[in-house]
């Protein structure tokens, strides 16, 4: 599983531990979406601060905010639990995420008016670079700052929030074979192409690409190949 680096050296104490908190946080974010804590069971955060080489202080402040927003259920006094999801949770979290995500890119279209966004480029080529090589951490991290850093162009922090949340509900299983299967690939040019609509102007044109790229993610995080 993904070890956290040593916090970055700071002026505080107070900063440290925060500092300390967030990498645990993203830490065991990561390994929940990626399913590698298996949904049902009960992880112990004596366990978790041993795997992540820190005190149980921050890995227990960590879960704490994973459980706020409903990534995990805290049991008390053995640790915490993946709650389960199901086929229909999933049909629900991206029927969502296309309702906000998809409209938005007319609007980034629009707002940028067909100004570049290399930053956007690169992270779509550096997407596809992760699936081509099967480094689903990478992956993960890349996707998440694209499809985020877009709506924050938009200076709506709600829309990005809710964005942000539905993400942190879905879990992905099967990907190392789809990875293999060249599907992962498929999913890192298709970001290429959101790309190349919005620098383009084609408000419509990327709307429907967003659209068809949620729905073909549907079936990459259920590990199935669908919505192409």
């Amino acid at each position: 599983m993904t070890k956290s680096h040593s916090a970055i050296p700071t002026p505080g104490r107070q900063l440290k531990s925060v500092s300390l908190r967030e990498q645990a946080r993203e830490a065991i974010r990561t390994q929940i979406v990626l399913g590698q804590i298996e949904p049902g069971y009960v992880e112990s955060v004596i366990n978790m601060a041993s795997e992540l080489g820190v005190s149980v202080t921050p890995v227990r402040e960590a879960v704490m905010d994973l459980a706020n927003i409903g990534m995990v259920e805290i049991i008390r006094n053995r640790g915490f639990r993946v709650p389960e999801l199901t086929d229909h949770d999933l049909d629900e979290i991206f029927r969502v995420r296309t309702m906000l995500e998809a409209p938005a890119m007319a609007e980034v279209a629009e707002a940028l008016d067909g100004a570049p966004i290399p930053r956007f480029r690169e992270l779509a080529d550096q997407i596809t670079d992760a699936a081509r090589e099967g480094d689903l951490n990478a992956f993960l991290e890349l996707d998440r700052q694209f499809h985020l850093g877009l709506l924050d162009l938009l200076g709506n922090r709600r829309l990005t929030t809710m964005v942000a949340q539905l993400r942190d509900q879905a879990r992905m299983q099967g990907l190392q074979k789809l990875a293999d299967q060249g599907e992962l690939t498929s999913s890192g040019e298709e970001h290429i192409a959101i790309v190349d609509a919005i620098e383009s102007g084609d408000a419509e044109r990327a709307t429907e690409l967003m659209r068809k790229h949620l729905a073909h993610s549907r079936g990459i995080w259920a590990g199935r190949t669908e919505g192409r």
